[in-house]
């Protein structure tokens, strides 16, 4: 379906054109889903930044995803896992507290010092590389929801229909140009699915930054 991230982006950025966006800002998932933010950032003349959320695993099951923290602190968790597991929310306190400071450090260190995005009054595009379950998307949305933003939309190059029909309850549109009928990985939709590391992230949203002729930065609120 996919060469890579930036082709998804690109993909992506087409479908976002006939939505009706008002001066958004786009906000990449890291660290996957900021090449593809990048390229719709650029589509749309839009400014880019990250919007940090990070799995909650089962305790035993860590690559089960039964959560997600985003920046803000907020927790969206999965009953029906948890209870497949045989965890309640409690025993889970001390690995979201953990998830929390983990945020708080990748979004400081992301950003180099900026100050986080402006999202009050604003419409907000937020990007991932994919959707399986949807849960560190659900908790980015409604942190951002939380923040003020006037709208927020979550725009995907693939996602499963289960998973999208979660986000939409968080979202007040998701685009997302191709829903398979049974999605079994994400990476599966993409000729390459190669990991993005720390320093690409950095890389693209300083390239970014320049290509607005301005810093992020100029566009965000002190904390």
């Amino acid at each position: 379906m996919y060469q890579d991230r930036n082709d998804a982006g690109r993909q992506l950025a087409h479908a976002l054109r006939r939505a009706q966006l008002t001066d958004p800002i786009v906000l990449g998932l890291p660290r996957g889903g900021v090449p593809v933010a990048n390229e719709v950032a650029r589509a749309l003349g839009a400014p880019l930044d990250v919007w940090v959320s990070r799995k909650i695993g089962a305790p035993g099951h860590e690559e089960l995803g039964v959560g997600a923290v985003s920046e803000g602190g907020e927790v969206v968790l999965e009953p029906a896992l948890l209870d497949a597991v045989g965890v309640d929310e409690g025993s889970l306190s001390a690995v979201i507290g953990a998830k929390r400071a983990e945020v708080e450090t990748r979004a400081a260190r992301f950003r180099d010092g900026r100050p986080p995005p402006r999202v009050a009054g604003r419409t907000v595009i937020v990007v991932d590389d994919g959707v399986a379950n949807g849960v560190t998307a659900r908790a980015a949305l409604r942190s951002l929801r939380r923040a003020g933003a006037t709208r927020v939309v979550l725009a995907v190059p693939v996602g499963s229909r289960e998973g999208l029909a979660a986000c939409a309850q968080f979202a007040d549109e998701v685009i997302c140009p191709y829903v398979p009928l049974q999605l079994s990985s994400v990476g599966g939709h993409y000729a390459d699915f190669e990991q993005t590391s720390d320093d690409e992230v950095l890389s693209i949203l300083a390239t970014a930054r320049q290509r607005l002729r301005g810093p992020v930065a100029e566009r965000s609120a002190p904390r």
